[in-house]
């Protein structure tokens, strides 16, 4: 039987439907293991909420790993999500040389910009930890803005099939091996994944939805990460993930007042029946 073991390691929002309030549940219900380490605790996610409270846990990281390694624990793929420092990055660092499994995917997820911009709190020393990060990474998640910070390339909202090769071209030249890149619309109408695995460059696209959710790239990671550990191509997973996003966003669409996230739980169903 396939029963892999990931680690993610991510910040938890104790509200909100993000990170690993995300991770944790989808990528189970892939039927996959799923261990945490978070990074830090927040009350809410920040997107719209007022006055969270924040507790780093980054002194911890490197004392559970010390266990980790005296208990002989080991992973047989890690799963990055948000990582709120270049010190976070750093102890992930070790993290795959100390209790990843020989020949263990990596996933990186590198969160940190959207819409054009660096999230509150990252700088261009923050991007260039998290190219490092990347460089060790079996496949990369960027959406197009965090792709642009990690090439140095011009953000645009409007580009052609040469623009992104080049940035798929430029990311392949940080080290990592497979890219999946989201957030693609070469029309006004539709949106995408584009996915870069082994050279071949394949497309999935699907209807892009007049409103979006927060916490949705996290979603989108976690089900990929969830269907490549059981078993699915990359494209397969890319297309399962985008799928079940969809899904996820339509129903919280016929919801009240659900404006913090997407109620990914009314879905998991179909993801379960899609992996399987």
């Amino acid at each position: 039987m396939n029963y892999p073991r990931v680690l993610t390691v991510q910040d938890i929002s104790c509200v909100g439907q993000c990170s690993l309030t995300v991770a944790l549940p989808v990528i189970s219900a892939c039927g996959v293991e799923t261990c945490i380490l978070p990074s830090a605790v927040l009350s809410t996610h920040t997107g719209g909420f007022k006055g969270f409270t924040f507790c780093d846990l980054s002194e911890e990281m490197p004392k559970i790993n010390a266990h980790w390694q005296k208990e002989g624990l080991l992973f047989d793929a890690l799963y990055t999500g948000y990582l709120g420092s270049a010190k976070q990055i750093e102890y992930v660092t070790h993290l795959i040389e100390t209790v990843c499994r020989e020949n263990a995917l990596v996933i990186v997820d590198p969160a940190m910009a959207d819409n054009g911009r660096l999230y509150v709190g990252f700088d261009e020393a923050f991007v260039e930890e998290m190219k490092k990060l990347c460089a060790q990474a079996d496949y990369i998640l960027p959406n197009i803005t965090e792709a642009c910070f990690l090439t140095q390339m011009e953000y645009k909202t409007e580009y052609d099939r040469a623009y992104i090769d080049e940035l798929i071209e430029r990311l392949l030249a940080l080290g990592c091996r497979n890219v999946i890149l989201t957030g693609v619309s070469y029309h006004s109408e539709t949106t995408g994944v584009v996915v870069f695995e082994n050279n071949e460059y394949r497309y999935y696209e699907h209807i892009k939805l007049s409103n979006s959710c927060h916490g949705t790239g996290d979603i989108y990671a976690s089900a990929f990460t969830g269907a490549l550990m059981k078993g699915k191509s990359a494209y397969e997973a890319a297309r399962i993930a985008a799928d079940y996003v969809v899904k996820c966003i339509k129903l919280t669409a016929e919801l009240d007042n659900h404006w913090y996230g997407a109620a990914f739980e009314l879905a998991l169903g179909d993801l379960i029946q899609m992996v399987q």
